[in-house]
């Protein structure tokens, strides 16, 4: 069990750099490692996540070598990882699993891939079957890890994906690059396209049209390595936007977030619902950047449907604390990939909220929220559930009631923030917080 901050008199203040982006950190080592020459990352993320992402292409034979927060890739090309010697562990990384199963789908050997308890249990048919269809050979234990795979020739396809997932659409990407001919994929809705960004830096040939959700990908490019500065995490910062926004009397500037305009939902909804951020020093090197600036505010309730959602559900945990707090009822839904992520985060939020005294319930796909009633504390002891984002939110939460609480396993922030609770402590007032 760890303390908790308890609620800062003085609010919230300082400038903060969270780690970087996960996302990116991800795909960096991937396409650095399929890359000719060497790849260089800065303000690479050293969370367990994408540290499970550099540990597997090691196993295949890619030179990385890391020091601190830089890592250098010496890229073997398309076609030039070797089979690993035994199975390869993606720990609790769901990013990891889904993207490798598509690059992995059209090499030359064979793998098996095994998680955590909780990655065991999120699905995989959602990439096995889409890839199946462009000549994949994947079997999945009963729609789980593990997964062996027998690369093979792909060829290309014309597909219009069944879910809005990134993770789904940068698996078929990764296969698509690999195939006999071109492939075209139709997003249900637009959900971030970090990879789409990269690859075409790197040097592939993947056209997003007009209506933001079909895809064109050439196949057989040639990549070459980059020098790439990894942005701060969107979704890291989130905890602090909505820690600023909540808690009275604060101020807090976040630096280098970056500004993907398929990670800017939070933005929106703060806005929507009356937050104060403000972005300066803003630049584009690959990836939008800008400094945030948050003050504390007074909040309106929220209407949150299906068509947002892609943009936003990272940080969904943290837009219900939002509407905890806001002056009437919120409604959020079409959320229903909340229950299948690190756990099921609609029944883990309305669990743990609902210790708080927070006036929450829960529908099928989401939640529907009563921020205008007074919170009542009814257990001090709170869980993460082993998931990350559940953890920090609670942490979050904890800032706005009296009693100081604790925090069951808290060690899953490490996943995505390993330095989360330090940097908590560093912007608050508070001094007993252990």
């Amino acid at each position: 069990m760890k303390n908790l901050t308890d609620k800062p008199t003085a609010g919230l203040h300082g400038e903060l750099t969270v780690p970087g982006d996960k996302s990116i950190s991800h795909r960096g080592i991937m396409f650095g490692a399929i890359s000719r020459g060497r790849t260089t990352l800065h303000h690479f993320l050293t969370a367990e996540d994408c540290l499970s992402t550099l540990h597997a292409f090691q196993e295949m034979g890619v030179s990385i070598r890391r020091d601190g927060e830089t890592v250098e890739i010496d890229g073997v090309g398309l076609n030039g990882l070797h089979e690993p010697t035994k199975p390869l562990d993606m720990g609790n990384s769901g990013t990891t699993t889904r993207l490798i199963m598509g690059l992995l789908a059209g090499q030359r050997f064979e793998t098996t891939l095994f998680g955590d308890d909780s990655l065991s249990q999120r699905p995989m048919r959602r990439v096995s079957d889409p890839l199946a269809l462009m000549g994949a050979n994947i079997c999945v234990t009963e729609g789980h890890l593990p997964a062996r795979i027998h690369g093979q020739k792909l060829h290309g396809i014309e597909y219009q994906l069944k879910v809005a997932s990134a993770q789904v659409k940068s698996a078929m990407i990764l296969a698509a690059i690999q195939a006999e001919g071109p492939s075209i994929l139709v997003e249900k809705q637009p959900t971030r396209n970090h990879t789409e960004r990269m690859l075409n830096a790197f040097g592939a040939s993947i056209e997003t049209l007009d209506d933001n959700v079909t895809i064109k990908v050439a196949p057989q490019p040639e990549l070459t390595g980059i020098d790439l500065t990894i942005p701060s995490d969107m979704s890291s910062a989130a905890f602090f936007l909505v820690a600023a926004t909540l808690v009275p009397h604060s101020r807090i500037t976040l630096k280098n977030v970056g500004m993907n305009e398929t990670r800017t939902g939070l933005l929106s909804i703060l806005k929507r619902m009356g937050g104060k951020v403000t972005a300066t020093n803003e630049r584009d090197d690959g990836e939008p950047t800008a400094d945030l600036t948050v003050m504390s505010a007074d909040l309106k309730p929220i209407e949150i449907g299906a068509e947002e959602i892609p943009a936003v559900i990272d940080e969904l945990p943290l837009v219900v604390l939002l509407a905890a707090k806001a002056n009437g009822v919120s409604r959020i839904t079409g959320a229903g990939e909340l229950r299948v992520k690190e756990t099921d985060r609609i029944s883990a939020v309305v669990h743990e909220f609902s210790k708080l005294g927070i006036a929450i319930r829960e529908l099928p796909d989401g939640f529907v929220i009563d921020g205008s009633k007074p919170w009542h504390v009814e257990t001090t002891k709170l869980s993460s559930h082993g998931d990350h984002r559940i953890g920090m939110t609670l942490a979050v939460a904890s800032l706005l009631v009296d009693e100081p609480l604790r925090l069951a396993d808290p060690d899953a922030v490490n996943i995505s923030y390993p330095t989360f609770f330090e940097d908590l402590r560093s912007v608050s007032s508070v001094k007993n917080y252990s």
